[in-house]
């Protein structure tokens, strides 16, 4: 039977899927509410409120990264408050979770893997760059020269030497519907999101 560490390498790869052009430059000083996305480039969070209504959703996430393909369970919910968000191992083990909620972001990584997996904060930068509306990403993007584009049922995310940096294509206009494929050009990685059951509803005013 696999080792827990033994495991975790093997999920090195979704894990590292969820790094959307992040080198090994000094690190900026990172605010609370603030990701980087690119060597000394931070950009602030949208808001838990600015999805735009509450969600709960079980997803499946299947990354392909240097030629090998892995699955990692990921449980999401949101609230006009928080967001939390929790990935496992193929045997139901928390690996990694994540609360967002007033500026502030708590990460976990099971002990004994932080030096291998990474900053949980850009798995939870994917899923908002996914899912949160056009409008919440407008003015963060534009704060450090970038932009997200969208047409139907497409997204690019576009940094500020006008390059693409990734595309991400929706089966269905509603996203929680149908399956979504993301690609980051830059690091040569694909991950497809299922999203296995999901329950919304609008958030209160």
């Amino acid at each position: 039977m696999k080792t827990i560490k033994q495991h975790a390498k093997g999920m090195i790869a979704i894990l590292m899927a969820s790094v959307v052009l992040v080198g090994c430059a000094s690190k900026p000083i990172v605010q609370q509410n603030q990701v980087e996305i690119a060597p000394n480039t931070l950009v602030t969070l949208p808001t838990p409120a600015q999805l735009g209504y509450s969600l709960t959703a079980s997803q499946l996430i299947t990354a392909t990264w240097q030629k090998q393909s892995h699955q990692l369970p990921v449980q999401l919910q949101v609230d006009p408050k928080r967001v939390a968000l929790a990935g496992f191992s193929s045997w139901g083990t928390r690996i990694l979770s994540l609360d967002y909620q007033d500026q502030h972001i708590d990460t976990y990584v099971m002990p004994g893997l932080g030096a291998t997996l990474p900053d949980p904060k850009q798995v939870l930068f994917n899923i908002m760059i996914t899912l949160w509306p056009m409008d919440a990403w407008k003015a963060p993007l534009e704060q450090v020269g970038w932009q997200l584009k969208q047409t139907h049922n497409h997204r690019q995310l576009i940094d500020s030497k006008g390059d693409i940096i990734a595309d991400i294509d929706y089966k269905n206009s509603d996203p929680l519907k149908g399956d979504i494929t993301f690609i980051n050009h830059q690091q040569h990685y694909t991950i497809g999101i299922k999203t296995l059951q999901s329950s919304q509803h609008e958030s209160g005013k």
